[in-house]
């Protein structure tokens, strides 16, 4: 008996498991077939599921969307009425779809728009500005009461009183006001102002960037207009005005010094840079002083510096004139020309003009008069004309008689030979001392190019490592020329001098 109940319960196990693995079996064909739908329907080989309606449901949608909620009979699948907009916001999307209006209407901003729901906004403030009279109504009774208010500040009318004291308090709908804290930021033009690009309409004036709103440049200055007397001279007009050049060398000066070594920094420790940058200037000041006075004990010259202006050295006063109509001197004496120390600027002979003003055809003249002769009178107009009428000069007009040539005795024949070998030898003399004067210049030349190769050469051995230089074992030993001595003494470095950095200019 025992025997014959473990066998009908191990039948039983067999066949549950069956049972199971059928199921199994049946879910896998049922999902591999769904699947192989899906794909087919997503390809479009097989028709579209059809909705409780009879529309189609579009395969592609996913299925987060399409799977129906558990809370939904499952009996009216396959449907989407649960991710479909309900009938009661239909009537409202209805009539957007419904434009019957040109292109422009379309486009049009306030397509739409009821004004009457600018009405609620307009009650909104109301009810805000009835708060704030019945609380400030509130407090004048409390200030009567307590004895606090004056007359006068009872008969003062309400309008005219600041209400900022009481906006603290009560708060316009979506803004944060705070009176103590009042920020006003001008962020679009007044319409009242001149655009920046319509102060000057000539397109090469100063350039306007739409993008940022800026014109940096002064647009008035080709017209020639003093950037104070206009109400706009450029962006850069006020940006560089008032401490704002002082503060851009005192950041230049922080740079400089941070790269030196010394930590500064302009907003950490303003006090500390402000002091050693004044520091730093009265140290230059002095430099410069003790420089340009090592020069002047040098080289001299301070009586140039402190000569009086030019004005009063040639004869220049302010001594009062008084002249008629016609520039004659009534009262005081006549102002005296300024003349010129050289000889050229003095004007002689009634001349307006100085000789050597005037050229023509190869001769020297007068401006004034066109006249060619020297120490002449001035003609003025009319010399002109005469002048040019007549193209050779006076000087040249003169020609002196020809004398007839005698013959000549033989002791005055053997003078002029002897008077021609002896001018020959002064020739000769001259022509060997000129020759020896060039071959000294050439010999002078080639000692400076001698002396720049060697400096040169000196600076590339010194550049070099000391074991990489070479030896001068077998370099030959003479005594220097004098064009040699003279090329190194004109070369030759004085870092005393202190005119010495300007000797290569």
């Amino acid at each position: 008996k025992k025997k014959k109940k473990k066998r009908k319960k191990r039948k039983k196990r067999e066949k549950e498991k069956k049972k199971k693995k059928t199921k199994e079996k049946r879910k896998r064909k049922k999902k591999e077939s769904s699947c192989e739908l899906e794909e087919q329907r997503k390809l479009g080989n097989a028709p579209a599921e059809v909705d409780e309606e009879g529309k189609d449901i579009n395969p592609h949608i996913p299925q987060y969307i399409s799977s129906v909620p558990w809370y939904i009979d499952p009996s009216k699948r396959p449907t989407l009425k649960h991710q479909r907009p309900q009938s009661k916001n239909e009537k409202q999307y209805s009539a957007i779809g419904e434009l019957t209006m040109d292109y422009d209407g379309k486009r049009d901003r306030w397509n739409g728009y009821d004004p009457e729901e600018h009405q609620c906004i307009v009650e909104e403030y109301a009810k805000v500005d009835l708060a704030k009279r019945t609380l400030k109504a509130q407090k004048l009774q409390d200030e009567l009461a307590s004895g606090k208010l004056d007359q006068t500040e009872r008969e003062h009318d309400s309008k005219d009183e600041d209400e900022d004291k009481y906006a603290d308090d009560i708060d316009m709908p979506g803004q944060n006001f705070d009176s103590k804290r009042r920020i006003t930021v001008r962020n679009l033009r007044i319409r009242e102002d001149t655009a920046k690009y319509l102060r000057n309409l000539d397109p090469n004036s100063a350039y306007y960037d739409p993008k940022t709103r800026a014109m940096r440049e002064n647009p008035y200055s080709n017209t020639g207009k003093n950037p104070d007397e206009v109400g706009y001279a450029g962006d850069n007009f006020v940006r560089y005005s008032g401490a704002t050049i002082s503060m851009a060398q005192t950041q230049l000066f922080t740079w400089e010094v941070y790269e030196k070594g010394s930590e500064v920094h302009l907003q950490a420790n303003p006090t500390k840079l402000e002091l050693l940058h004044r520091s730093f200037k009265v140290k230059k000041e002095d430099f410069k002083e003790e420089q340009r006075e090592s020069i002047l004990e040098k080289y001299g010259g301070q009586e140039h510096l402190d000569a009086p202006p030019r004005e009063l050295l040639l004869a220049q006063t302010e001594d009062y004139v008084e002249y008629s109509r016609h520039g004659a001197v009534l009262k005081g004496l006549e102002k005296a020309v300024a003349r010129s120390k050289y000889e050229e600027d003095v004007l002689i002979n009634n001349h307006i003009c100085i000789w050597g003003s005037y050229w023509k055809d190869g001769f020297w003249g007068y401006k004034c008069c066109h006249s060619m002769v020297k120490q002449s009178y001035c003609t003025g107009s009319a010399g002109i004309g005469i002048n040019n009428s007549e193209c050779t000069p006076f000087e040249e007009a003169i020609t002196e008689p020809q004398e007839e040539e005698q013959p000549k005795t033989l002791l005055e024949m053997h003078q002029d030979k002897m008077k021609e070998k002896k001018k020959n030898k002064k020739r000769d003399s001259d022509s060997s001392d000129s020759e020896d004067e060039e071959k000294k210049k050439e010999k002078l030349k080639k000692a400076l190019e001698a002396e720049d190769k060697r400096v040169k050469q000196v600076e590339m051995l010194m550049q070099l490592d000391e074991r990489k230089r070479p030896y001068n074992s077998l370099f030959e030993v003479k005594a220097p020329t004098e064009e040699e001595m003279e090329a190194f003494r004109m070369k030759r470095s004085r870092p005393d001098d202190p005119m010495a950095s300007f000797l290569g200019q």
